[in-house]
């Protein structure tokens, strides 16, 4: 009899487990740049996916299951990213977002794709996604889709036939700087001069006055929120008057806190900015400035976004597999007017690059300035 009822008790208790699996909270894991030189884009990608998970748990969660959105600090080091990579896949993570530098998710991806766990980063990185990992997606564009644009910018409306090139040395500099030489190339712009810096340089006085010696009709700024803020203060006091155009890092909210008056008149392309014309992403910035006290930047966009497509995707399949998530979002695309958290009409290739409309901005008085809203690739 003792035996019966044992069996009976261990039934009752793994259906128990079973039932708890089924309906408990469902595990996202951060890897995120909390200290260290990504500390900027790294805070701001985890605030982002904060908001999102209060709000959807608010209302329910997904599939009636809550969010245990657990955020670990790489502190911007690819050996600590990796370790935290494993210790997420071991913790049972249905999702990992992040990292958002390139260097370490170029390192984590690997530990996530063994596990065939779904992996969001902020990363820009030509590299990260030419790989052929299929649990790897961007909530940004690759710089093999954004370089383009903006060489057509500056070929179009700035004019120029020659530019100065500044760029940081590091994965993320080097994948935009390669793709921007070619896309500057194809337009028959020359470079007149090429200029590496490093992550968290303080000093830009040599380089802005190469800029300056190289005589470049206009300056292609492609550096790190802090170090952006520097050039563009250095550029000020250097009387450098030619046209600046920058990427989405040069022209951040952050970038033009740090700068100040050094940053008007900066133009730049931006896959994400809170100033769009578009209420729904007029309403996701008075969120999270109610929030967070702060104005939101590209990266808060980017976290807030990732967490509602796999929401989106998720509720789509009705149930929770990472590796079928991962198999659903290969050519899929995503209406904001079903899903509004995801803010704008976006879709995602074969390689997990993401696609959608972006803006050319100019700041003006601390503020970035829409003005062209450029079409999705596939949209043209």
């Amino acid at each position: 009899m003792k035996t019966i009822h044992h069996a009976l008790t261990t039934l009752l208790v793994s259906a128990a487990c079973v039932a708890t699996a089924q309906t408990g909270p469902v595990k996202f894991a951060g890897i995120m740049e909390l200290s260290g030189s990504g500390a900027t884009p790294g805070t701001n990608f985890n605030n982002g996916v904060k908001l999102a998970v209060k709000e959807i748990n608010a209302s329910g969660g997904i599939l009636g299951r809550q969010i245990d959105y657990q955020p670990a600090d790489s502190q911007t080091n690819p050996a600590v990213a990796k370790a935290l990579a494993q210790k997420a896949i071991d913790g049972g993570a249905y999702v990992v977002l992040g990292p958002v530098h390139s260097g370490s998710m170029l390192v984590t991806m690997s530990e996530t794709q063994r596990a065939a766990v779904t992996n969001f980063t902020g990363g820009e990185a030509a590299g990260i996604t030419q790989q052929g990992n299929p649990y790897v997606f961007r909530s940004s564009f690759t710089q093999l889709i954004s370089m383009p644009k903006v060489a057509r910018y500056i070929k179009d409306s700035v004019k120029a036939a020659s530019v100065a090139v500044v760029y940081t040395n590091n994965d993320y500099g080097k994948g935009g700087h390669d793709a921007m030489l070619k896309a500057l190339e194809a337009q028959g712009i020359k470079v007149a001069v090429d200029v590496p810096t490093d992550p968290q340089q303080i000093d830009f006085s040599a380089a802005v006055l190469k800029v300056k010696q190289s005589g470049a009709d206009a300056l292609f700024l492609y550096t790190l929120e802090e170090e952006s803020a520097r050039v563009l203060r250095e550029l000020r006091k250097q009387g450098y008057a030619k046209p600046i155009v920058g990427e989405t890092t040069a022209v951040s909210q952050k970038t033009i806190e740090l700068a100040g008056d050094a940053a008007n008149g900066m133009l730049g392309h931006v896959g994400l900015t809170v100033d769009a014309p578009e209420p729904r992403i007029k309403a996701f910035g008075e969120k999270f400035q109610q929030e967070y006290k702060y104005k939101s930047e590209h990266n808060g966009m980017k976290g807030y976004i990732s967490v509602y497509v796999v929401k989106a995707m998720t509720e789509k399949l009705g149930k929770f597999d990472s590796k079928l998530l991962a198999e659903s979002l290969h050519g899929a695309k995503i209406f904001a007017a079903q899903n509004p958290g995801v803010l704008m009409d976006l879709s995602f290739d074969k390689n997990g690059d993401l696609d959608r409309e972006s803006f050319l901005v100019r700041v003006d008085k601390g503020q970035q300035q829409v003005v062209q809203i450029l079409p999705a690739i596939q949209a043209k």
